[in-house]
């Protein structure tokens, strides 16, 4: 029997949390849930174009959890592409190196070692905690997303 998952080191929230078709309205869109360690998996080896050893060792996970994970993030990635379909951010087991905040008056984004009771940027106090949209067990979240919605 396996133990639990150990949580995978993700640098940041990612700043966007979904993307879909334009034209269409969200409620008639099937929805495909990308979990954040996914969203690290494709940041890492398909954006930077880290090699999967690199990748997984940033992750602190190992290379053939790497792969199993990159494998299936494209899998969801294609699949929203091809058919069309909501892709949301959210979910899984991880923990944030970089937590980040940001202003929802002006849109910029900042670390929260540097977080203060303002905005950097403009000075607003209407600041939100990025990182804890993304972390397991916030009441009204799935924190575990699995796979696909409304499939």
């Amino acid at each position: 029997m396996r133990g639990p998952y150990r949580k995978r080191m993700i640098l940041q929230p990612p700043h966007i949390k979904s993307f879909k078709p334009s034209g269409v309205p969200q409620r008639a869109l099937q929805t495909i849930i990308l979990q954040v360690d996914e969203y690290e998996a494709i940041r890492l080896a398909d954006y930077l174009g880290l090699e999967h050893q690199q990748a997984a060792d940033q992750m602190q996970i190992s290379r053939p959890t790497f792969t199993r994970l990159i494998e299936r993030a494209r899998n969801k990635v294609a699949s929203a592409l091809v058919e069309g379909k909501a892709l949301i951010i959210e979910g899984g087991n991880v923990d944030f190196i970089q937590p980040l905040s940001r202003c929802k008056d002006c849109g910029e984004t900042f670390p929260q070692n540097q977080r203060s009771e303002r905005c950097p940027d403009c000075g607003s106090e209407n600041i939100e905690d990025l990182t804890q949209q993304y972390l397991p067990n916030r009441p009204g979240r799935g924190g575990h997303g699995h796979g696909r919605r409304g499939r």
